[in-house]
C-alpha cells in the first residue's frame, strides 16, 4: 500500500476493558523481522488503503503480474512484515478462582465427570478460559471440555473461550472441528460480531501460542457461509496484522464469489492476491480461466492457459474443459474442437466431461449430426457416455421433433445399463408431443412410475404442448391445472404454449384465463398478448369481458402507466384494431 501524505493518528485499542501491550511478532533476529524501519499507522487509514474491491489493480496490473514468473513460486506460510501484533494481558487466577480452576483441572486429567458436574453451577467465562488455557495442549480433551461447558453451562462461554478453544484446534489442524466452531458463532451472533470476534484471537494469540490458521479458518468459515463483506474485511485485518491467508482459503473465497457469479470480485481479488505474493495454485488459475471465460474475455483465458506452464503448473482437464465450454457458450464451436485437439497433443486425455460439453454445444446451435459425430469419436476412444451423454443427445433431439433418432439413444441407453432419469424422459416426451404423438408420451409416462421418478415442470410442459399441438387447448389447460395440483411450478414457456394455443384457435376467453393466471403468479405480461387478447375479445362482440380484463390487469397493477390511461380513453382499450 502507499502510505498516506500526513502521518496519521495511533490507533484506539479496541478493548478498553484492560492495558494492551504491543509485542513485536517476531524477535529482531528472527527471518519474520524486518530489518528497516517499523512504520504503525491507525487502523481507520489502514483500511481505507488496504484491500477494497474499487481500489483493486487494473487488469493491465494482473497481466503484468502473470507474465512474471518470479511471483508464483511458493511462499513461505508466516507472518511477512512487522506490524505489530497486540497482546492483551489475562489476569491470572487468585484465591477461590485459582482454587477452582486447580480442582477442574484435576477431574479433568483424571476423567471425572461425576464430580466436574458438581462444580458446573459455579462456573464462569473467566473459568472455563484459564482451564482451557491450561489443557491446551491437549486438542481431544479441550474440545471435550469445551462441549460440556456448552451443555452444562452455556452462559460461561465468551468470545475469549471461543478464541482459546479455536486457537488450539487451528495449531493441531483439526480445522473441520474449528469451523464447525465459527460457524455456530457467526450464525448466532450480531452485525458486530465479526470484528469483535477477530479482535479477540488477535488479542489471544500470543497467548496462546497460535499460528495464522486461526485467522485462515475465520476467513474460510466466511467463504463458505458466502458472507463476502467479512470475508473481505477479515482479509483486510489479517493484512494490518501480518498475516496472509493460505492460498486454498483464497481458493475457497474465490470458489463462493464464482457459486454466487461475482466474476467481477473473483478477478479483482486474484490480482489481490498477486500483489500480496500468494503464490496461486491450479485450481486458482484454473478459476480465474473461468472468470474470463464468463465474462466473454475467451482470449485471455487462451492467453493464461498457454502462460501457465512458463509459471510453473501444468494445464489439467479442468483448465481445458472450462475454456472449451467457454468457446461453446458463445457458439465458437470449430474454436473448441481445436481445443480439443490441442489437449491431447500436450499429453491430456479429454474425458467425458470433455465430450459432454462438445456435445451440448453442437446441440445447443441445432448442428445434431456433429453431435452424433463427437458421440462416435467419444466411444472410438474408449471414452464411455454417461447420463447426461444421452440426455443431451435425446434432448436435442427432441428439441426438433425427431422421435425416432432419441428413441435410439435411449435403447442404446437401457442396452448398456445407464441410469435413466427425469430429463430423459422429458426428452422423448417432449419429441413425441411435438409430433402431437400424445398416445405414445402417455407411455414413457407410465413409465416413470416404473423407475420411481416424479414428473416436474418440463414434464408438464411438454405434455400440454402435445395437447396444443393437436389443437386441443382446453386439454392443455387441464393438464394445466393437473400440474398445479402435483405441486410443480409453471414457468413462462408453459404459458407461452397455452396463450398461443388459445390466440390460434380464437379462443380469446381460453386466453383470458391464462392471462389471469399468469397475473395470479406473477408472471410478466407481453403487451403485444394483452393487445391480442383484447383485440379479439373485441372483435368477437365481447366488448364488456375485455373491460372487466383490462380492469383485473390495471387493478393488478399489471398493466403499465401508459396503457391504464389510454384503456380508459376509447374502447379498442388504448390498442389500434385489428383485423382477425
Amino acid at each position: 500500500f502507499r502510505l498516506p501524505s500526513s502521518p496519521p493518528s495511533p490507533a484506539p485499542s479496541p478493548i478498553k476493558s484492560s492495558p494492551v501491550k504491543v509485542k513485536p511478532a517476531f524477535p529482531a533476529n528472527s527471518p519474520g523481522a524486518y530489518r528497516g524501519i517499523m512504520i504503525r499507522i491507525s487502523t481507520g487509514a489502514h483500511r481505507r488503503l488496504c484491500f477494497r474491491f474499487s481500489t483493486f489493480a487494473s487488469y493491465g496490473e494482473l497481466d503484468r503480474a502473470s507474465a512474471n514468473p518470479t511471483v508464483s513460486k511458493p511462499l513461505v506460510s508466516r507472518n511477512r512484515n512487522t506490524i505489530p501484533i497486540p497482546h492483551r494481558s489475562n489476569p491470572e487466577p487468585k484465591g477461590q478462582d485459582l482454587d477452582f480452576v486447580n480442582v477442574a483441572h484435576s477431574h479433568l486429567i483424571q476423567s471425572d465427570w461425576d464430580k466436574l458436574e458438581k462444580l458446573s453451577h459455579h462456573l464462569d467465562s473467566f473459568r472455563v478460559k484459564n482451564i482451557l488455557l491450561k489443557i491446551q495442549k491437549d486438542y481431544v480433551l479441550s474440545l471435550e471440555f469445551f462441549n460440556w461447558v456448552k451443555h452444562q453451562s452455556p452462559g460461561s462461554h465468551s468470545l475469549e473461550t471461543n478464541a482459546v478453544v479455536l486457537h488450539t484446534l487451528t495449531k493441531n489442524r483439526k480445522f473441520k472441528s474449528a469451523e464447525s466452531i465459527l460457524r455456530e458463532i457467526l450464525s448466532t451472533g450480531g452485525i458486530d460480531l465479526p470484528a469483535t470476534l477477530f479482535d479477540a484471537l488477535l488479542y489471544s494469540y500470543r497467548e496462546c501460542d497460535s499460528t495464522p490458521r486461526v485467522f485462515d479458518s475465520l476467513f474460510k468459515a466466511f467463504a463458505h457461509l458466502n458472507k463476502f463483506r467479512n470475508a473481505t474485511d477479515t482479509f483486510v485485518k489479517m493484512k494490518e496484522s501480518g498475516f496472509f491467508p493460505n492460498v486454498e482459503s483464497c481458493n475457497a473465497y474465490m470458489s463462493s464469489l464464482l457459486g454466487q457469479g461475482r466474476v467481477d470480485i473473483a478477478l479483482r481479488f486474484y490480482r489481490e492476491m498477486r500483489r500480496c505474493k500468494i503464490s496461486p495454485n491450479t485450481y486458482t488459475l484454473n478459476m480465474v480461466i473461468s472468470c474470463y471465460c464468463r465474462s466473454g474475455k475467451l482470449d485471455k483465458g487462451v492467453e493464461l492457459l498457454q502462460d501457465m506452464e512458463r509459471l510453473g503448473f501444468k494445464a489439467n482437464n479442468v483448465s481445458y474443459n472450462t475454456l472449451i465450454a467457454g468457446h461453446c457458450e458463445k457458439g465458437l464451436l470449430s474454436s473448441a474442437w481445436k481445443l480439443k485437439n490441442v489437449m491431447g497433443k500436450s499429453g491430456l486425455q479429454p474425458d467425458v466431461v470433455t465430450f459432454n460439453t462438445l456435445i451440448h454445444g453442437f446441440c445447443r446451435d441445432v448442428k445434431l449430426k456433429e453431435a452424433s459425430k463427437v458421440f462416435g469419436e467419444m466411444k472410438a476412444v474408449n471414452v464411455a457416455p454417461n447420463t447426461v451423454t444421452y440426455n443431451t443427445l435425446i434432448n436435442g433431439y427432441g428439441q426438433q421433433g425427431d422421435h425416432e433418432m432419441a428413441y435410439r439413444f435411449y435403447e442404446d441407453m437401457v442396452f448398456k445399463g445407464i441410469k435413466r432419469d427425469i430429463l430423459t424422459y422429458n426428452g422423448l416426451i417432449l419429441g413425441l408431443c411435438k409430433q402431437a404423438k400424445t398416445k405414445k408420451a402417455a407411455h414413457f409416462v407410465k413409465e416413470l412410475d416404473k423407475e420411481s421418478l416424479v414428473p416436474n415442470s418440463s414434464t408438464f410442459t411438454a405434455l400440454i404442448m402435445g395437447q396444443c399441438v393437436r389443437r386441443n387447448a382446453d386439454r392443455g389447460f387441464e393438464l394445466y391445472r393437473s400440474m398445479i395440483r402435483s405441486g410443480c411450478h409453471p414457468n413462462e414457456q408453459t404459458f407461452d404454449v397455452l396463450m398461443s394455443a388459445f390466440c390460434k384457435n380464437e379462443d380469446y376467453d381460453g386466453a383470458a384465463q391464462v392471462l389471469r393466471e399468469m397475473v395470479r403468479r406473477s408472471v410478466p405480461l407481453d403487451s403485444r398478448t394483452v393487445h391480442e387478447v383484447c383485440n379479439g375479445l373485441e372483435h368477437q362482440g365481447k366488448d364488456q369481458l375485455a373491460q372487466e380484463l383490462v380492469k383485473e390487469l390495471e387493478a393488478k397493477k399489471s398493466l403499465q402507466e401508459p396503457l391504464e390511461l389510454e384503456c380508459k380513453q376509447d374502447k379498442n382499450f388504448g390498442f389500434p384494431a385489428v383485423k382477425i
